[in-house]
């Protein structure tokens, strides 16, 4: 039992450690500009560095991806964009549930990455797409879902953003941005660079959204809104 006690206390040490190294990080964006600062800090490490933080037990530790995915429902054959997808975190669960899923960035890095990571797992449903920091490169009604996991505070022009990705989803399809809560949490950005529930509702409402369900108990930091 004690050595039991023990391990967890580590554990947790451990990922108290990485959380407060992800938050010391993010406050070099003192500018208040939300959205290229968001990769300021992925050019001072390696793109191996930032994967093994990223795919990390620490990092399953405050994302619990398992209630993610359990939240989600049943995804089979469902298209889904995973906007912000880097090293493909969510990507590589949500094709294994079934989805077809269109892993999209901004960095080329992380694209190569993935693509290696989708090889060498022989991974036949996942569709990587490279996209420019104001689009999310959708057809009209391309999608059933789009999932967006703490890159919407990143995003500048939000409005404009998400009335493309508005149009990117099939009609009864739905956004789902999973995102810190705006206070002191020891991962994610300072907190004057992340975006409230309201904010979001608020913003979302302008382009058109009209239903909001809102989950402020399923992850430790932060908040899960579905809109459609």
């Amino acid at each position: 039992m004690k050595k039991q006690i023990l391990t967890a206390i580590i554990a947790i040490a451990t990922t108290s450690n990485i959380m407060a190294q992800e938050h010391k990080q993010h406050k070099g964006h003192g500018d208040g500009k939300p959205a290229h600062s968001a990769n300021e800090y992925m050019h001072k490490a390696s793109t191996e560095e930032l994967a093994n933080r990223f795919e990390s037990p620490e990092r399953d530790a405050y994302q619990q991806p398992h209630k993610v995915m359990e939240y989600l429902g049943n995804i089979k054959g469902k298209t889904i964009m995973d906007i912000g997808a880097g090293t493909g975190y969510f990507s590589v669960k949500l094709a294994k549930h079934g989805a077809n899923v269109i892993a999209a960035d901004v960095n080329d890095e992380f694209q190569t990455y993935l693509k290696k990571r989708i090889e060498e797992n022989n991974i036949k449903n996942i569709e990587l797409r490279k996209i420019p920091f104001d689009s999310p490169n959708l057809k009209d009604s391309e999608t059933d879902m789009v999932l967006i996991v703490n890159t919407y505070h990143h995003i500048e022009n939000r409005s404009a953003y998400f009335a493309k990705v508005k149009q990117g989803i099939k009609k009864g399809g739905e956004l789902v941005i999973i995102d810190f809560f705006k206070s002191d949490v020891p991962v994610g950005p300072p907190t004057a660079h992340k975006v409230s529930i309201d904010e979001v509702i608020a913003e979302l409402k302008q382009v058109g959204y009209t239903s909001f369900e809102v989950e402020m108990n399923l992850l430790p930091y932060q908040f899960v809104i579905k809109a459609k």
